[in-house]
């Protein structure tokens, strides 16, 4: 029986970092709300495509989420000599039917119940921030709220990103302290 292969649009679209550049796909690869960032090599393990995508001296980092790569190069190489090259690639493996993750059995954590300001902070990060955040190639999760300090984990173009620290601070930081002034005094990046 053979089997009818899609057929993969990829547009390309820039973002804060000029260091990373987003892989837009005409499908969905992740359901919605899941990210994995691969920060270099040996977190790919479970992952081909970035594997494959590492093996370019160039790719320092491949973040995957909902329809989009984003793929951080190395400062010294120019996007236009390399972009046809990666999309190119990218748009083969996906076309093959391959998957972009190696299916893994892990055992789901026990939700803990959150207090009434992680699950506003939450809800703050899921309407205004994370939309903004993924349109500019990247992830932002909740990772700890402790003592008015909340920590957060950047991902994809984030990592890294010149301007990431001044929209924490400026942007983020400031949501939160106008939101939730009695709780959240301070917004880090872990």
């Amino acid at each position: 029986m053979n089997k009818t292969l899609p057929h993969i649009h990829i547009y390309l679209e820039s973002n804060p970092n000029p260091n990373s550049l987003k892989f837009v796909v005409n499908e969905m690869l992740l359901p919605e709300g899941m990210s994995f960032d691969f920060p270099d090599p040996e977190s790919a393990a479970n992952a081909p495509l970035a594997r494959e995508l590492f093996r370019y001296p160039f790719v320092e980092r491949v973040f995957y989420m909902s329809n989009f790569i984003t793929v951080t190069k190395r400062e010294d190489v120019e996007w236009i000599e390399i972009q046809d090259t990666l999309r190119q690639h990218i748009k083969n493996f996906l076309a093959s039917g391959r998957l972009i993750l190696d299916p893994v059995d892990e055992p789901t954590p026990a939700d803990e119940a959150d207090s009434e300001s992680v699950k506003k902070i939450k809800s703050i990060l899921d309407e205004y921030i994370r939309p903004a955040v993924e349109q500019d190639g990247g992830a932002i999760t909740y990772h700890s709220f402790q003592d008015g300090v909340l920590k957060v984990r950047l991902q994809g173009s984030c990592s890294g990103c010149p301007s990431s620290m001044i929209t924490l601070k400026a942007g983020i930081e400031n949501l939160f302290t106008r939101l939730m002034p009695d709780e959240v005094k301070a917004v880090e990046a872990i």
